[in-house]
């Protein structure tokens, strides 16, 4: 497989590329599923539909690699939290955690109880063209305790930035164990048939430096050093968002380290040299125009050219880019880099 190649650095004809949120709102076809099955909660518990709307991009934009269909928020529900998304403000937990009751109440087999993401997952890997990698996934653990805590998405992450400082063993009391459900969960995801695995940090950049390696990046460390321990074969991909600044400090067990687009690719290549495979980072909202897409993935790839690269966003593409457009990046990325190789 083309990414899992890129993955570890090996050589390969072309860059690969995929997208995050590449299974979305953006293409006709999951609106068009979205509205016969009518709740994006039932969508991701329904192993037929997760693997309808996973494999959609595939057929549509031959991306080298789907990613499965779920959300990170799914596993915390299933620790005992009730979820519900509301339009116009997204997921919302009523029931939210504060004491260590809370965290005492928590389900500790909630790995178990998510089965329908690993049935999701078999059903992906059989109908998958052979050539095309399936990526599983999780939260970090700080980013799922951030919405365990607060309840909701936030802008000022007050209430778990104050267990930060005001109480930070009973913080670390609940990323310990986000972190032992998260590396169940990746691991049954392997053994399901996921050919890599990624972690999303979405609010790493919340945290001052410091607190930023004590809070998020050591626990996604200790969930790669454990899955690589135990799968040295499969691909752990580390991302985190807004922490460009503090990359000199990243390190760890993983293959693959995932650049967003407030950081520029060649300083973080100046960082990581050749020490990872750096996925990104076109900034989203390029892709509402062609001009923009090309100028990006060809500057991105002069860049890359002889390092260790996997062409992707820089976040999740915006649900109302043209899928034309999508399309257009994929196919550009292929053969630029394609291009690049041959004058080598």
């Amino acid at each position: 497989m083309i990414f899992v190649d890129a993955c570890f650095g090996k050589e390969t004809p072309y860059t690969p590329v995929w997208m995050m949120r590449q299974a979305g709102r953006y293409l006709p076809e999951y609106m068009e599923v979205r509205r016969k099955v009518g709740n994006f909660l039932d969508m991701t518990r329904n192993p037929e539909v997760a693997a309808e709307v996973t494999l959609q991009p595939i057929d549509i934009l031959d991306v080298d690699a789907a990613i499965l269909f779920s959300d990170i928020l799914n596993l915390p529900m299933e620790m005992g939290l009730p979820l519900r998304f509301e339009k116009g403000v997204g997921p919302i937990f009523d029931k939210t955690i504060s004491t260590e009751e809370d965290i005492d109440a928590l389900d500790a087999s909630a790995d178990e109880k998510i089965s329908y993401v690993y049935e999701a997952v078999k059903l992906i890997r059989e109908r998958l063209n052979p050539e095309k990698a399936l990526i599983g996934f999780a939260g970090s653990p700080w980013t799922i305790a951030t919405y365990m805590v607060e309840g909701r998405g936030s802008k000022q992450y007050a209430k778990i930035k104050k267990m930060v400082y005001a109480n930070p063993m009973l913080l670390h009391r609940l990323l310990a164990f986000n972190t032992k459900e998260t590396i169940e969960y990746l691991s049954k995801q392997i053994e399901a048939g996921a050919n890599a695995v990624m972690i999303f940090d979405s609010w790493g950049g919340a945290l001052e430096r410091e607190k930023f390696f004590e809070f998020s990046w050591n626990y996604m460390k200790e969930i790669a050093r454990t899955l690589k321990q135990k799968y040295p074969h499969i691909p752990v991909i580390g991302f985190s968002k807004g922490v460009g600044l503090y990359m000199g400090d990243m390190d760890g067990d993983f293959d693959v380290i995932g650049v967003d687009w407030n950081t520029p690719i060649d300083y973080a290549l100046g960082i990581f040299k050749d020490n990872y495979t750096l996925q990104g980072n076109m900034d989203p909202t390029r892709l509402y125009s062609k001009s923009a897409t090309k100028d990006a993935v060809e500057k991105i790839a002069r860049i890359m050219k002889g390092h260790r690269h996997i062409f992707n966003l820089g976040h999740g593409i915006l649900p109302d880019v043209p899928v034309e457009n999508a399309k257009y990046f994929v196919d550009l990325c292929k053969e630029v880099s394609r291009k690049l190789r041959e004058e080598s």
